[in-house]
């Protein structure tokens, strides 16, 4: 079993890119309503490039006076561009309310697309006035996208790209690496938490307890290792790596280390996406089997 991310396709966050595409989302709708909206996405455009100029002079190497200079000309900009999303809501919302009981169904379809960027508009407007206005770094339920919401910041530790932006997908393959099942995770859920869940799907699909279950250091837990033993899997292996002066693990603890290890590539090239897992791969209690 491992877990892999499956990135999305947006572009590199950033508080002043998601207002602007906010904005442009609900101007191109509200037009093809018909609605009177006023052209303001060269204006957001502007202010979107001067935001990424400035935020080049905000480094350690620039002075105190600069950055503090910087830091203020930035704080201007970002409310002029968060005013300017408040009036396209406030148009948008008031476009709503103004549909026949009964549209058509192409007005339908369109009132459908309008309601549905609100939240999330709203919501990159409350995490941009925390984190500029009021520096709050720690937001709760940051949107990194307004075209792909449910797009998820996850950092696995990996030194060649650090932060993903995507889902995790829990993955299970059987001895000879043949994909058996695959689950989108949920949110702010730890990998330890989806070993159990796992464990059950596995039984639920072939009907018994795997003999030999496997995955990386990450689902490793004492807890898990019970889990394991309770649904009567045929061999239980711990994670990490043995301490120095311990004695050899028995030959089925080996092989499922060995499996563990070879588990990453199939994995990584059946999701179309990139490495999976820590670089340290280790055994955890209980899993995959042929089934």
């Amino acid at each position: 079993m491992d877990t892999t991310v499956v990135e999305t396709n947006i572009h590199d966050p950033t508080d002043s890119t998601l207002l602007a595409d906010g904005v442009r989302v609900l101007t191109r709708t509200l037009r093809q309503l018909g609605a009177p909206v006023r052209e303001r996405t060269r204006s957001v455009a502007r202010r979107v490039f001067e935001i990424a100029q400035r935020s080049r002079t905000t480094g350690a190497r620039a002075s105190q006076r600069v950055r503090e200079r910087t830091k203020a000309r930035m704080s201007m900009l970002y409310q002029g561009l968060m005013r300017i999303t408040r009036t396209v809501v406030r148009e948008a919302e008031a476009a709503v309310t103004q549909f026949p009981p009964r549209p058509r169904r192409r007005i339908r379809r369109l009132a459908e697309r309008l309601h549905a960027p609100f939240g999330v508009v709203r919501q990159v407007l409350a995490q941009t006035r925390a984190r500029v206005l009021h520096e709050d770094t720690h937001f709760p339920a940051k949107v990194v996208s307004v075209f792909e919401p449910h797009t998820e910041i996850i950092r696995k530790g990996k030194l060649a790209k650090p932060t993903e932006f995507g889902r995790r997908v829990m993955i299970q393959e059987a001895e000879a690496q043949f994909i058996t099942d695959y689950q989108v995770c949920e949110r702010q859920l730890s990998d330890r938490a989806l070993w159990v869940p796992a464990l059950d799907r596995h039984r639920a699909l072939f009907g018994h307890p795997p003999q030999l279950a496997v995955a990386d250091g990450g689902l490793a837990s004492r807890k898990n290792e019970r889990a394991a033993q309770d649904r009567a899997c045929g061999t239980s292996c711990s994670g990490g790596s043995p301490r120095p002066g311990a004695p050899e693990p028995p030959a089925p603890r080996r092989a499922g280390a060995r499996a563990a290890r070879g588990a990453s590539a199939p994995s990584s090239a059946v999701m179309g996406c990139g490495a999976v897992g820590t670089a340290d791969r280790a055994a955890c209690s209980a899993g995959s089997d042929s089934g």
